[in-house]
């Protein structure tokens, strides 16, 4: 389906049905390490990109093929933004009002400084923002947000967020070895979660290739002492190992195309998942893609990971 895919198997959220209700990398971040690549151009204008009825449809049609307990969370997530959607707050309601399934909306919380969206967002069950930096010159090195962005009115629109959200405020801070990691800039990252009051700091790191081939896993030393910092309520996301749902792909070449356009996978995992699906043809199908320029293959920490053809990444290229 073209907007609602899984239920794919989330770190944080168990095994999560993915709504997406907006195009390939449209955002108003270029993050470093995103695992979709680099945004071109940035924007910031909300509107619909696709019929919002269609995507309730599918929604509904995904619900009806599984059985109660397949599916943990529904997560609006997209491919860039979520909040970019216009009708973001009444897609999560009409969702909410066919099911009791926990509606889920992961966001780079940019737009948490907009009344709008703050409105649209109380809605969800569980909302789940990123703050990386807490002063400007980190923020804009690591996000590389839309121009007008200031990070002290972001975090205010989180704060003010939180105290009319009664749902849990999952709070994610990505670091990235010598951008966000030094104890000067984990203090106001965690002074700045103070002025917010998540429910949880869920610490996470780059385990895909990133947006810039320069970007670096912290050292074991940063993420121990960054788990110090930020407190108790702060956690480090272990990697979650589940099941990818295949059910309604016809061919192993649509089911590889739909897997990595949203979750970029290494090698062996994607073999893994989709030799179920396909007996000995997931090899063959990934090298006939790469060579039809549909998929392309990076090295990542010593691992192969494919991932689709449309991203845009500063990389070096494989020896």
């Amino acid at each position: 389906m073209a907007y609602v895919y899984g239920p794919v198997p989330s770190r944080r959220l168990g095994q999560s049905l993915g709504v997406d209700p907006i195009p390939f990398k449209t955002c108003n971040y270029n993050c470093v390490y995103c695992q979709l690549g680099r945004t071109s151009p940035v924007t910031n204008e909300r509107r619909d990109f696709f019929p919002p009825e269609d995507i309730l449809t599918q929604v509904r049609v995904a619900l009806e093929r599984h059985r109660p307990g397949e599916i943990d969370y529904i997560t609006f997530v997209g491919q860039g933004e979520p909040t970019l959607c216009a009708s973001l707050g009444w897609l999560i309601r009409q969702v909410k009002a066919m099911t009791d399934i926990p509606v889920a909306v992961i966001t780079n919380g940019a737009l948490l400084c907009q009344a709008d969206v703050r409105d649209e967002l109380t809605a969800a069950d569980v909302v789940m923002p990123t703050l990386d930096a807490a002063d400007q010159t980190t923020f804009r090195r690591i996000n590389r947000p839309w121009p007008r962005f200031r990070i002290t009115e972001i975090i205010e629109g989180m704060a003010v967020f939180r105290e009319m959200f009664h749902g849990q405020f999952w709070m994610e801070v990505m670091l990235v070895k010598g951008l966000n990691d030094d104890e000067p800039t984990l203090l106001s990252i965690r002074d700045a979660l103070a002025r917010i009051g998540p429910d949880r700091i869920q610490i996470n790191v780059p385990i895909r290739p990133p947006a810039e081939h320069w970007v670096e896993v912290p050292d074991d030393e940063a993420i121990v002492q960054a788990t110090a910092i930020l407190g108790e309520a702060a956690e480090v996301v272990a990697p979650y190992e589940g099941t990818f749902d295949l059910s309604g792909f016809t061919d192993v070449t649509e089911a590889v195309l739909e897997v990595i356009r949203r979750h970029p996978m290494r090698e062996a995992r994607l073999v893994e998942t989709l030799d179920h699906f396909a007996p000995g043809k997931v090899q063959s199908t990934l090298a006939r893609l790469e060579s039809s320029g549909q998929v392309q293959r990076h090295v990542y920490r010593g691992e192969i990971f494919w991932q689709y053809a449309a991203s845009t990444f500063e990389r070096k290229k494989l020896p």
